[in-house]
Parts: C-alpha cells; structure tokens; sequence
C-alpha cells in the first residue's frame, strides 16, 4: 500500500524547489566534496538499533550522489536511494545500481511498512518545520512494526531560514523537534551532530 499525500502549499513547495535547485546545479561539487567523509558511526548506529536477523532492507532517505548506498551494499543489505534532485539520483543509480527515487521531500510517496530501517543522515533538517510531523508520520508509516528512523542534523539554536540558496532548521536538543520520537512500539529515532552535513559541506 503506498501512502500519499496532497502537496505541501505553494509557499513549501517554492522552498524545496530553490534548495533542490542548488543541488541540481552543484551536484559534481557535492559529490566531490563529500565523496570521503566518513559516516561509519552513524551506519553504525542505525544498524545495532534495528531487532531482527540481518540482512535489513533500508531505505536512504536523502542519499544524494549515492555515498552511503555503496556502504550498505558492500556489508550485505538490500538499500534503496531517495533524493529530490534528479542529478543526484542519476549519479546514485550509475554508481551502486541501487534503486533509487526521486522524489521530493514536501510530496511523498512511500509503501507502507516496507523498511527494517531509514536512513536520513543530514536530510531532514531541510524540511519546513511546519511539513516536518507530516513527514515524521509518513516515515513511520513506512517502517516495519519495531523498525528504527536515524536521522541526523546539524544542531543550532532553533533557527531557521536560508543558508544561501539552501533552506534549513537548525534545533537545539532541548528542542521538541530535535528529540521526536515516534511510539517504542513501533520505532525509534536518534538523533546526534553529524560530521558530515548538508548545510556545512558544500565546496567553495
């Protein structure tokens, strides 16, 4: 069962479009410039969350040029990509062969309890706070009962607007969105400071 949503109105949508429009055109920039930046310990931290017999079917949520969908493939689980820029969901595809799609973050549509866990490493910063629980819900929809949500940020003193063409929220973790969690009966979250991140990444 796919789960869809009506668009986000005018105002978020222009917000996802300018940003997605940054990636769109700085795309080889980005890859480039995080193409080492290791993430290992947020991998890791998904992985010892999520109960059950490995292989873990995970979906990438944010994977830009397809980084991280390489690690998963190489230790065994079944990965699919999601991006909202076309360039890098064309480079993810070329790189892995991984199922990737595209899709933007303010119109998703997502298949219900497909995922063991989701992978959102510096993505969800870039939704609206006001789009960020219907989001959350449609994550969690797509989750399997007991699986896990990463998703990690980089922190600020809740704050939000744009960062040159990029738009982001930066929360602290006192914040309630910064610690949302979605019911232990269903799944976790955690959240912690990235060394790799969107907002602080990109070359020149």
């Amino acid at each position: 069962m796919i789960h869809r949503k009506q668009p986000e109105p005018p105002d978020v949508q222009a917000i996802t479009g300018r940003t997605l429009a940054y990636y769109e055109k700085r795309a080889e920039e980005f890859r480039a410039g995080t193409r080492d930046h290791d993430v290992s310990q947020n991998i890791a931290a998904l992985l010892r969350h999520i109960q059950g017999e490995s292989p873990f079917t995970i979906l990438d949520f944010g994977c830009g040029p397809g980084r991280d969908l390489k690690i998963f493939v190489a230790i065994g689980h079944t990965v699919i990509g999601l991006d909202g820029a076309a360039a890098f969901v064309a480079m993810a595809r070329a790189e892995t062969g991984c199922e990737v799609w595209q899709q933007d973050f303010a119109a998703l549509e997502l298949p219900g309890e497909r995922f063991d866990g989701i992978f959102a490493n510096a993505s969800l910063f870039h939704v609206p706070s006001q789009s960020l629980p219907r989001v959350l819900q449609q994550l969690h929809a797509a989750l399997k009962p007991a699986g896990v949500l990463f998703s990690s940020n980089p922190h600020g003193e809740n704050e939000e607007g744009w960062n040159g063409e990029r738009y982001g929220a930066y929360h602290d973790l006192g914040s309630g969105v910064a610690t949302c969690r979605m019911p232990a009966s269903r799944n976790s979250s955690t959240t912690i400071d990235p060394p790799d991140c969107r907002a602080n990444s990109s070359p020149g």
